[in-house]
Order: C-alpha cells, then structure tokens, then sequence
C-alpha cells in the first residue's frame, strides 16, 4: 500500500488550464516514480522509452 503524502506549499501550482502540476520537491518526498511522464519528475522516466533512467 502506498503512503499518503500530505500537501505542502510548494508541491504543486496550477497550469494556466487549470490543473495541478506537481513540483520535483513533491516528487522527491514521495520517494518513487509513478511512471506517468510527470513534467518534473526527478528520477529520469521516459514515457516514450518507458523506462527510468537513474
């Protein structure tokens, strides 16, 4: 089961269509990749390779 990470200021800000993007301090905290080519994932996924690359 995956642990739920309490929102904090600065894990995320809204795209100018309205969603929420979430920052490389939020992904850093959570401590996994979710393999879903976040904009600022810090653990080097490829969506397109569909891989991580360390």
């Amino acid at each position: 089961m995956k642990k739920i990470i309490p929102l904090e200021e600065g894990d995320y800000y809204l795209t100018p269509e309205g969603y929420r993007c979430f920052t490389e301090k939020y992904h850093l905290r959570r401590g996994y990749c979710c393999q879903s080519g976040c904009r600022h994932c810090p653990y080097g996924y490829d969506k397109n390779r569909q891989t991580t690359n360390p």
